[in-house]
């Protein structure tokens, strides 16, 4: 009966190592759509996300059946829940995804402007940030988990940057006749905003990781 639950154990974590390459590159390609604004590859975004969905569905389905199955014992059980916890985050950074790429294909209106010099910087740390955290559970590293959890202050540092870049360029452009399209810059706000909830989301990831290792979430200890 042990070794039959341990082949699931197995199979479960080999399911959240492919959920989380797939994450991994969906937010590694949301940042390369700033710079291409490629279709294809925005389309191919787009359906990964509802794959991304079902794989989710598939592993809940999975933690479930190990629990109501086989009644695992603490440790074991540890491991389950923070795998029902992450592939909510999981899915959560594949749909911050989905959606930037849905923004970054609309029509532009008016002139282009380009995207404030800091964008590109927060696209590259949060994808940094997921790697990281899929990293920190598929070896259960510990010390990789907390360093995620403290990258999230660099990545919010970015964000307030991008804001302040936004307002130069709003204020510049009340300085001149030239019009702004005020739509271009709403969505940069909303693509930052999404590269920010996603790097929050790799955090949750590795707090969920220290408690698999550890049993302790955000420094207390669950049951």
């Amino acid at each position: 009966m042990r070794y039959r639950f341990d082949e699931q154990l197995q199979q479960l974590n080999n399911e959240m190592i492919v959920m989380g390459s797939m994450i991994e590159r969906a937010i590694e390609n949301a940042g390369v759509l700033l710079g291409t604004r490629n279709q294809e590859m925005a389309r191919v975004l787009k359906e990964g996300d509802n794959e991304v969905d079902r794989k989710e569905r598939e592993i809940e389905t999975l933690c479930l059946r190990l629990i109501l199955m086989q009644q695992p014992v603490a440790r074991d059980l540890r491991i389950i829940s923070a795998a029902l916890k992450m592939i909510t985050d999981m899915e959560r950074i594949a749909d911050q995804a989905s959606d930037i790429a849905e923004i970054l294909t609309m029509p532009v209106h008016g002139e282009f402007i380009p995207f404030p010099p800091h964008l590109p910087k927060m696209a590259e740390e949060t994808a940094r940030m997921v790697h990281k955290a899929v990293d920190a559970y598929v070896r259960r590293d510990l010390d990789l988990a907390r360093e995620v959890m403290g990258d999230d202050d660099r990545v919010d540092a970015l964000f307030v940057q991008v804001k302040q870049e936004i307002i130069s360029l709003l204020d510049r452009a009340s300085q001149t006749d030239v019009p702004v399209d005020g739509m271009q810059l709403l969505d940069m706000l909303m693509i930052a905003k999404y590269f920010e909830r996603s790097a929050d989301h790799a955090v949750n990831i590795a707090e969920w990781v220290e408690y698999a290792v550890t049993g302790f979430y955000k420094g207390e200890r669950l049951q």
